[in-house]
């Protein structure tokens, strides 16, 4: 769409300094003069942390099943293995932040298993800071300063804790290099735990078990390849890691909640959609 009415931004970049360490990248939109419409949050391999600028954010449908809908001004959201569904009337605008689950005890202050599944204020865990890093991107005059905001202001809300225990962190190193396609026999033989010890202590730092983690590793990439015209379903499903095309149809189905085609035609214009190089709300 064109029109003197129509703003249509978005910019994304790797994190600097401190924060290059907790997350993968910073995703800045903003929109108005559009029809309403509405995007579905995909399970990702991020943590999802939002801070909106002119207007709330309005979630229609949580990954978490029985509640109603709810409005943000900033938002965390844990690992999912559910679409969220997420409506505007014609304007949005925010940066979200592809946090690093494993970040989540240093930015956070506890682990990412406590909220999987979930979406909740930042406020919550941020207290007045997130409040702050609004008001201060707010008054940044472009996107490369909000970012240096988040840069500056995000490094400041971490803390000493209780450290992610090495073999998750080399799991979870195994899981998101190789695409998912590490067996999780394998991933256990390699940091020397039972599968069932493994299973427990990455759950607990993830919100995933590494069955899930691999599955929705698996599927961000293949979503996000797809969005940016990676070729037909059956090149994709190889490169991916899916032992056909009818697996990836099959997948795609269960953690988007529609097909491929069906998601691409429905996201083509939302900016978060492939805003991020990976995992986003």
């Amino acid at each position: 769409m064109d029109g003197p009415d129509v703003v249509d931004e978005s910019a994304r970049v790797r994190p600097a300094g401190p924060m290059a360490g907790y997350a993968a990248w910073y995703s800045g939109y903003r929109q108005a003069g559009l029809p309403p419409g509405r995007h579905r949050g995909l399970p990702s391999p991020y943590l999802t942390l939002i801070f909106t600028l002119d207007d709330p954010l309005t979630v229609a449908m949580h990954p978490e099943s029985g509640r109603g809908p709810a409005t943000y001004r900033a938002l965390v959201g844990g690992l999912h293995t559910v679409p969220a569904l997420i409506t505007h009337p014609g304007r949005q605008s925010g940066v979200q932040v592809g946090l690093d689950p494993l970040a989540a005890r240093a930015l956070l202050g506890l682990p990412a298993g406590e909220l999987a599944g979930l979406d909740v204020p930042a406020e919550t865990l941020l207290g007045p800071l997130a409040a702050e890093i609004r008001e201060r991107m707010l008054a940044a005059a472009d996107w490369p300063s909000r970012f240096a905001v988040l840069d500056g202001l995000l490094a400041r809300a971490a803390r000493p804790g209780p450290e992610v225990p090495p073999e998750v962190r080399e799991a979870w190193r195994r899981l998101r290099r190789s695409g998912g396609r590490v067996p999780v026999s394998a991933l256990a033989a390699e940091v020397g735990w039972s599968e069932r010890h493994l299973a427990a202590r990455f759950r607990r730092e993830t919100g995933l078990s590494p069955k899930e983690a691999a599955r929705v590793v698996r599927f961000d990439r293949a979503r996000r390849r797809a969005a940016a015209g990676g070729g037909r379903l059956a090149e994709l499903a190889a490169e991916c890691g899916y032992f056909d095309q009818a697996h990836l149809a099959r997948d795609f189905r269960a953690l988007a909640g529609v097909a491929p085609s069906v998601w691409l035609a429905e996201e083509f214009r939302f900016v978060q959609a492939a805003a991020a190089p990976a995992g986003a709300l």
